[in-house]
């Protein structure tokens, strides 16, 4: 089984997706700034590795998770990933697409604008920081959702 985290860039809400179902940040709490700064990839990936799939670790249950920025192209990309998939004899419950773009605040997006793209990365990342920890817990529950459906309905 695959599962592919996706946001815009794959900067930020995948990034920490990712580690909450990998186990490298916490479901207790809401984790410290360096916890999330120390995140592989984590306000790191630039534009133009949008719709790079990148491999992030396996899970408890041996579950390869991944990250992937779709952009403004997020039903082009996720239809490229699923014939993708097709074409190599991947069936559809072989993996599941997870977008994390619903539970982004607007501070994480303004601080993701400016450090990505405009590159004020001392303005624009703590800001990024500040928001994924005030919606923390949403992605907890959306991880947490993942884990129970890939369980059959199980606790996760």
């Amino acid at each position: 089984m695959k599962v592919i985290y996706h946001c815009y860039g794959s900067s930020h809400s995948s990034v920490v997706a990712a580690a909450i179902h990998l186990g490298w940040l916490p479901s207790d709490r809401i984790p410290e700034p360096r916890e999330i700064l120390g995140l592989p990839h984590y306000d790191k990936t630039n534009p133009d590795q949008i719709g790079t799939c990148f491999f992030m670790g396996t899970d408890e249950a041996g579950r390869e998770v991944y990250i992937i920025g779709m952009g403004t192209a997020k039903g082009v990309v996720k239809r490229a990933v699923e014939s993708i998939f097709r074409i190599c004899g991947v069936s559809r419950d072989e993996y599941v697409l997870v977008d994390t773009l619903p539970e982004v605040g607007l501070v994480t997006k303004i601080g993701g604008f400016l450090s990505r793209a405009v590159g004020l990365i001392g303005v624009g990342r703590p800001l990024t920081v500040w928001g994924m920890r005030h919606s923390y817990p949403k992605f907890v529950q959306l991880v947490r959702e993942v884990k129970r459906r890939l369980d059959g309905g199980a606790a996760g």
